[in-house]
C-alpha cells in the first residue's frame, strides 16, 4: 500500500468509521482527535509526539509506525483489541492515568 493510500485509509477510519462506531459501543472516547491519540501512542510505544516532531502526526509519522497504527484501529474495530485497555495504556504513558484508591 502506499503512503498517500495508507493516509487515507487511516482518516477514513479515525475520522469516520471510529467516531460513528463509538455511538453503538461503549468507549471511552468519541472524537476523532483521541482515537489518533490513543492509537498513535500505542504504535509508538510511548507519546507519539516525542516520536512525531511535525504536524499533523498521520503525514510524518514513520510509516512503519502509521501503518501499526492503522492495524491497532482495525482490531478495535473488530473486537480484537481493547480500547478502554488501549486508551487507559495511552492516559499512563502521558501521566494521566488517576491512581484508583
Amino acid at each position: 500500500m502506499k503512503r498517500e493510500q495508507l493516509e487515507q485509509d487511516w482518516l477514513k477510519l479515525t475520522r469516520k468509521a471510529m467516531p460513528e462506531a463509538a455511538k453503538d459501543r461503549d468507549w471511552p472516547v468519541r472524537f476523532d482527535h483521541c482515537f489518533q491519540r490513543i492509537l498513535l501512542d500505542n504504535a509508538a510505544g510511548r507519546v507519539w509526539y516525542e516520536v512525531i516532531e511535525k504536524r499533523p502526526a498521520y503525514r510524518h509519522a514513520p510509516e512503519g509506525m502509521l501503518r501499526e497504527a492503522l492495524e491497532l484501529g482495525h482490531e478495535v474495530m473488530e473486537g480484537r483489541a481493547d480500547l478502554h485497555t488501549l486508551n487507559r495504556e495511552s492516559l499512563r504513558m502521558r501521566g494521566k492515568l488517576k491512581e484508583e484508591p
